[in-house]
């Protein structure tokens, strides 16, 4: 939990009382909805990074990265998950939106309006992702998590 956990006006004191009693929980519920994507995202990926791989030159980055890319981004998500050296693992994860963002969804290089839409759309998806691992590296994962457990607060 944050050091300063109220807020600047006295009327909002109450959203201070629900985070504060809450904040354990929503971590948790943030890491699960966090973490799933990247879980999902990179199951598939696991059986056959070969074929995965063959993609990358077309991004412009080298195939062999596909066999570092896809254990981070499903090992990654599950770490997350489960609280698992939450702050290392939300380093590794930043790096990896910021490869796979700038590699992957360059929109402003599509003519086609419903590619560049869609384009755009992932781009900015995964740029709000980012923000929610910068939460996470300054919170770390809360009560609930392997990180807590393993410090014996559990």
């Amino acid at each position: 939990m944050l050091a300063n956990n109220r807020s600047s006006l006295p009327a909002l004191s109450y959203a201070d009382t629900l985070a504060a009693s809450t904040s354990d929980v929503m971590l948790l519920i943030g890491r699960i909805l966090l973490g799933w994507i990247f879980v999902r995202s990179g199951y598939g990926k696991l059986f056959d990074i070969a074929a995965y791989s063959n993609t990358f030159p077309g991004r412009g980055l080298p195939a062999f990265l596909a066999y570092v890319a896809v254990p981070v981004e499903f090992f990654g998500g599950v770490a997350l998950i489960f609280g698992l050296a939450t702050r290392y693992v939300t380093i590794v994860m930043i790096a990896f939106m910021l490869v796979a963002t700038f590699s992957s969804h360059r929109y402003w290089e599509y003519t086609d309006p419903n590619v560049r839409r869609f384009q755009d759309a992932s781009f900015w998806k995964n740029i709000s992702m980012l923000g929610g691992f910068f939460v996470f590296f300054i919170t770390g994962p809360g009560r609930l998590s392997v990180d807590n457990w393993l410090r014996g607060k559990a």
